[in-house]
This record gives C-alpha cells, sequence and structure tokens, in this order.
C-alpha cells in the first residue's frame, strides 16, 4: 500500500504491492505577456495486484494540464491551485472497475465525507442494523438494506440492481433454510418456522418484493421491503437469545439487559395546552412514546434503565427542553447506579467502557446518536468517562445543526441504548416543565437480570 500526501488530502493505493509515484509538477510554458503560465501534473500507480487485468497491469500514468495567471512571482501562492487539481484528479481519474473498493478510501473515513453516507435515519433501522446476527442472515439483511439505499434515487431508480439484490437474499434463505432455522433455540422453532415461511412466500416477503420491483411500483416495492426486513429482524432475534459476549468481571454485579425490552412513557403537559396526534388526528393533555432498549449493545446502561423504570424512577419526574434534546429533570436524585460511558463500536465485538469514540478517525458506534428520537445517558457531572446514573435524554437530531456526512457533532460521545420508535412527533412538543406521568417495562423484564447483591 501507498499514500500520496498533498496539502489538503492524502490519496492512498490500498494494493499492498504498489507505490504512488509522487506528482510531477511542470512548468510547460509560459505566454508572451508573462500572465499566465501552463503546467502539466502527472500522477503514477504501480501495482502487481492478480485481480487487475494484464493490460491494466504496470504503470499508471494520469495528466492533466491547466493554465494558471501569474499573479505573484511567488510560485508557492499557487498551491492552492495545485491541491484543488490533485482532489479533481483522486475524483474524476478512471481506475479499473474490477476490484474497485481496494482503490478507494476505507468505508470508516469515507462515511464522514460522502454525501451518500448510509447511516440510519430512524430508531427502526438503527436497531435492525445492531442484532449481532449471524453472517447468514446479515448477508440476506445488507441485501436488502442496500435496496433502501436505491430507493432514494430521485430520477430513474436501478430496479435491475434492486432485483438482484432481492435474487441474491432468496437464494440465501432456499439454500441455508437447515441453518437458519437449526439456529433458533427449541422452545421458539416453532414459531421461527413460521417467520421463514413468511419471509419466503408471505405477502410482505421476498417473492411479494420481486414482484413489486418487477412492476416498478416505489411505494409497493418501499412497503414489502420493510416487511421482509422486519421479519428478518425477528428471526434474528430468535438466534440470539443472550449476550454473545461475557461482561468485564468487574460489571457482573449491575443490573444488565441481554437483549431487547420495551419501554411506555405517558407523558402530560404542565400548563393546559394539548399535544396534537399526527398518528390518530387527535389532540389531548396526555401522549404515548415507546422506547426499545437495545441490551446487546449497551447492556449495563439498558439494564439500568429497567430497573430504575421498574423502581419508578421517572414517575412524575419534570422534563427539561433544549434546542436538541428532551432531559429528565433527575440529575442529582440519588437513584441508579454511576456506569462508565458503554459504546458499542461499528465493527467491534463487545462495547468500550469508559472511552468514547473519535468519529473524525472513522469511529462509528453501533447504536448512533445521529438519530432523531434517539435515547442516551447524559454525562456524570463529575466524571467525564462516566455517565449519569439516572439523567436521560431524547436527541433531537437535525440534519442542518450536523457536522460532515450527516453526523452529530456529539457523535461517539454517549451512552446511546435505545430509541423511540412510536410516539416521535410528541417529543418536540415537549416543554420544560412538563411531566412524565409514568415509565412501564411493556415487555422485555425476562432479559432484565439483576444480580442478587443488587435487587
Amino acid at each position: 500500500m501507498a499514500t500520496l500526501l498533498s496539502p489538503l488530502i492524502s490519496f492512498t493505493c490500498q494494493h499492498p504491492k504498489s507505490h504512488l509515484l509522487l506528482p510531477t509538477i511542470r512548468r510547460r510554458s509560459q505566454t508572451q505577456d508573462k500572465k499566465t503560465i501552463t503546467f502539466r501534473i502527472n500522477c503514477n500507480c504501480r501495482s502487481t495486484n492478480s485481480t487487475i487485468s494484464q493490460e491494466q497491469k504496470g504503470s499508471k500514468t494520469f495528466s492533466l494540464r491547466f493554465h494558471v495567471p501569474i499573479f505573484s512571482s511567488d510560485i508557492d501562492n499557487l498551491k492552492g491551485v495545485f491541491a484543488i487539481v490533485l482532489i479533481i484528479l483522486q475524483t474524476a481519474t478512471p481506475f479499473p472497475l474490477n476490484d474497485i473498493g481496494k482503490w478507494f478510501i476505507s468505508p470508516a473515513n469515507a462515511v464522514l465525507y460522502s454525501p451518500n453516507t448510509k447511516v440510519p435515519r430512524t430508531g427502526e433501522v438503527a436497531l435492525r442494523r445492531a442484532i449481532p446476527a449471524n453472517p447468514i442472515m446479515k448477508s440476506m439483511q445488507d441485501s436488502l438494506e442496500d435496496i433502501f439505499y436505491l430507493l432514494r434515487f430521485p430520477q430513474r431508480k436501478p430496479y435491475g440492481t434492486m432485483e438482484g439484490d432481492v435474487k441474491n437474499a432468496l437464494q440465501i434463505a432456499t439454500k441455508e433454510q437447515e441453518l437458519i432455522v437449526g439456529s433458533i433455540p427449541l422452545n421458539m422453532k416453532e414459531k421461527g418456522l413460521e417467520l421463514y415461511n413468511y419471509l419466503i412466500n408471505g405477502e410482505g416477503g421476498l417473492q411479494s418484493l420481486f414482484e413489486s420491483i418487477k412492476e416498478k411500483d416505489p411505494d409497493k416495492v418501499s412497503k414489502n421491503l420493510s416487511s421482509s426486513l422486519e421479519t428478518i429482524a425477528q428471526l434474528e432475534l430468535l438466534q440470539v437469545p443472550d449476550l454473545p459476549y461475557l461482561l468485564p468481571q468487574q460489571y457482573q454485579d449491575f443490573p444488565r439487559l441481554t437483549g431487547r425490552a420495551i419501554v411506555e412513557f405517558t407523558v402530560e403537559k404542565a400548563d393546559n395546552s394539548m399535544f396534537s396526534m399526527s398518528t390518530t388526528g387527535g389532540n389531548g393533555k396526555t401522549a404515548t412514546i415507546k422506547v426499545v432498549l437495545d441490551g446487546y449493545s449497551a447492556p449495563l446502561t439498558a439494564g439500568n434503565f429497567a430497573k430504575l423504570v421498574i423502581n419508578g424512577a421517572y414517575d412524575g419526574v419534570k422534563l427539561k427542553s433544549t434546542e436538541q434534546a428532551i432531559l429528565s429533570d433527575t440529575e442529582g436524585n440519588g437513584v441508579g447506579f454511576s456506569l462508565p460511558i458503554e459504546i458499542m463500536p461499528a465493527g467491534g465485538f463487545e462495547p468500550f467502557y469508559r472511552t468514547t469514540l473519535n468519529v473524525q478517525d472513522g469511529e462509528l458506534p453501533v447504536l448512533p446518536l445521529s438519530v432523531y428520537g434517539a435515547v442516551a445517558m447524559a454525562h456524570n457531572p463529575t466524571a467525564e468517562d462516566y455517565s449519569a446514573p439516572s439523567q436521560f435524554f431524547f436527541y433531537l437530531y437535525e440534519k442542518r445543526n450536523a457536522g460532515l456526512g450527516g453526523l452529530s457533532f456529539d457523535e461517539g460521545q454517549f451512552s446511546v441504548f435505545g430509541y423511540a420508535t412510536s410516539g416521535r412527533e410528541i417529543l418536540p412538543q415537549l416543554k420544560t416543565g412538563d411531566i412524565i406521568k409514568s415509565a412501564k417495562l411493556v415487555e422485555g423484564y425476562d432479559r432484565l437480570h439483576l444480580p442478587a447483591s443488587n435487587p
């Protein structure tokens, strides 16, 4: 692998047996009036990678000529122009299309700078991607997730590519039926087989999705795609009855959630105003918000929160509203455990503790904060590498306030442990002084483990 640096960018060849020659910038000619200079820039790359066809091997030379006005006799003033040319060269050079992935910068870096960043934008998508599924299920899921991205194309949609994605998912599902159903625990096998059959032939399954793509009906495609992905997610959840990793010994005595759970908040207006219910079309002084807790990615944080809910710690608690978040007014109330910041990195096998992620270096969390309705613990005011014992917040993500790649400036800095999946339209209506009338754990109690020392 070789890297070429410019004042603004890096140009990297990912082939292990290759090197880049520094660009040669030559002064070619100067006009008689001495007001412009013509330059030529060459950049060579040599590779012996076996995936490049024979006629493509050897030295690659890319040339570009340009005319630059002379504003000063000092050529160093033209560095900015050279950097721009290098950027153009990097994005426009016709690299070989086969094995193209190895020619670009790594996905972790590209995610920050690409306008097509595939960061999930809803809690449902984020939760679906966070399931620690086996490689077979992930292969099917990835094929279908790609269609979600393709549907965003504003003009002519690539239905041919979508068909290929569904065919790939169908092939995997039919070929690997025994492994898919066989990996489900015996007591849930019947439900798993029912879900599998629905995925293949059910209304809203893969066959229905394929037919809607052939019809080129984007509304039907979106509906059937969501249904197929939801069925895959349900199968994946059946396959993961516990955490796929061991918690560090020092955290064994804390409550932990070893899967998914659902908390239902009932919020109430403090004044005489009403909530507007877009889903029902009515108004009311109280409203409901459902939050899915993800113990796979944040077992300690989600477990502590679930225990607080069971104990009634949030019943009657007031809320505080800011431009970007709705916080519980529970700071310093003396309940809950002071837990370390807990973040599962993308591509990681287990969470990091007492450390945040550096998004600029390409570190991204499995549960991103950059999703409207993300639920996270506030920071501990006395220890920056710990979360607050009980104060949590709903994050009101807005892309216009985000940074590069649509990521929040606070991405990777908080323990995110779930997302609001129902009642999101209520969040911007919450104001300082409004009240959490009640919080109830309505699903997932069987996944909550409360050590005997901390019942």
